[in-house]
């Protein structure tokens, strides 16, 4: 690993040329020898170095946050849209029997109702913030298949991200470790009667 070259990419910051995850997230730089780092400008004092690392960590768990809520979204979609996707291959199959297609739909929740569906080439798709439009089942099949190809790759990216920052986490522990430890045994030197107590 490389040493930190600047304090803004070892302290959280954004340099120049810096390297970034899938989706933009900044890189933390592995600290290899903390005494040069910690005579860079920026970097006075182990607890200012400290604090900027720590905000660094509380940024990469924000944004970790967000990110398993979005994969947690992308989870639920996925079957759902699986789902309506075979529900949509049955009715084709069945668009040009004369005999009503019977079901049960959900009324509310563990609430379901019995229905008679005619034979039909029109179906209506829930897109969401209130909007629902009515489509060709040929359309609507391949505006599902769009969006269930479009949520696995999201989710595919969004796992590639979250394994990004489980190393950036493991790089900012690893860096607060070494400055606190270096600063430790920078106050044992100037003040050697602790060291004997």
């Amino acid at each position: 690993m490389a040493a930190a070259t600047s304090s803004a990419a070892g302290c959280g910051g954004v340099a120049a040329g810096e390297k970034r995850g899938p989706l933009g997230i900044p890189e933390a730089v592995f600290v290899e020898d903390v005494d040069s780092f910690m005579k860079q400008p920026g970097n006075e004092t182990a607890d200012v170095v400290l604090k900027k690392l720590d905000e660094q960590y509380q940024k990469y768990k924000f944004l970790e946050l967000n990110l398993a809520q979005k994969k947690r979204r992308l989870k639920s979609q996925i079957p759902e849209i699986k789902q309506t996707l075979e529900i949509l291959k049955h009715m084709q199959k069945k668009k040009d029997s004369t005999i009503p297609m019977e079901t049960r739909f959900l009324l509310a929740d563990n609430l379901y109702c019995k229905a008679s569906v005619p034979p039909t080439d029109k179906v209506c798709l829930w897109l969401g913030a209130n909007v629902m439009l009515e489509y060709d089942i040929d359309e609507a099949q391949a505006l599902l298949e769009k969006n269930l190809s479009t949520a696995t790759r999201n989710l595919d990216l969004l796992e590639e991200e979250l394994d990004f920052l489980r190393d950036q986490f493991t790089t900012t522990e690893v860096n607060m470790a070494r400055v606190y430890n270096w600063d430790v045994k920078r106050r044992n030197k100037q003040d050697p009667s602790k060291n004997k107590a």
